[in-house]
């Protein structure tokens, strides 16, 4: 048997939740972008081995590519966005969040809201990263002539040039400006 809950994050609610990113933030100014990845690491790896529900666990599959975006030499993200994906792990570096890890069944699912709202906040990048990824491992990009290195560098700054502009764009239609840190919507 399942079921299905749902429920609506109206805008004081998204507020509380960007409160807890940007009190992240602050904590995280000392701790260098290695320590974040560990510890945003470490909770995956904490969440693969509990029992959690199956939309925590699709949730933290997200997670897992906010680090890659970082981890991914090849896809070498420029300082601004860097810091945009750093900011969003932020949260999940930090051990104290809104509901305790260890609590059964409930622990995990604040984690989950935040990688939700993140994920949204970060959906350009997550996009473009996804479409690198894909471009490096299809066959065509490893049977063209020439260096597979070029082809990469290629796809990756018209991918990182899409990412910016759909950004800019999104910015501009929700009233935001387009040089901000993220900072949830």
């Amino acid at each position: 048997m399942s079921i299905q809950v749902s429920f609506e994050l109206e805008e004081p609610d998204l507020e509380y939740f960007r409160e807890h990113i940007r009190t992240a933030c602050a904590q995280a100014e000392g701790i260098s972008e290695a320590e974040i990845i560990e510890k945003a690491d470490a909770l995956l790896a904490e969440i693969t081995a509990s029992e959690v529900p199956e939309f925590v666990r699709e949730r933290f599959g997200r997670l897992r590519i906010l680090i890659g975006m970082l981890a991914d030499k090849e896809w070498a993200l420029e300082d601004e966005e860097r810091q945009n994906v750093l900011d969003a792990l932020a949260y999940f570096a930090n051990p104290h969040d809104l509901i305790p890890d260890g609590v059964p069944v409930l622990g995990f699912i604040d984690d989950a809201i935040m990688v939700e709202l993140v994920s949204q906040g970060l959906q350009h990048e997550i996009e473009a990263y996804n479409d690198f990824c894909a471009y490096r491992a299809s066959e065509s990009a490893r049977n063209r002539e020439g260096s597979l290195e070029t082809y990469l560098a290629a796809r990756r700054r018209a991918l990182h040039t899409r990412m910016r502009r759909r950004r800019t764009s999104t910015r501009k239609r929700i009233g935001r400006s387009s040089r901000t840190r993220l900072r949830l919507f």
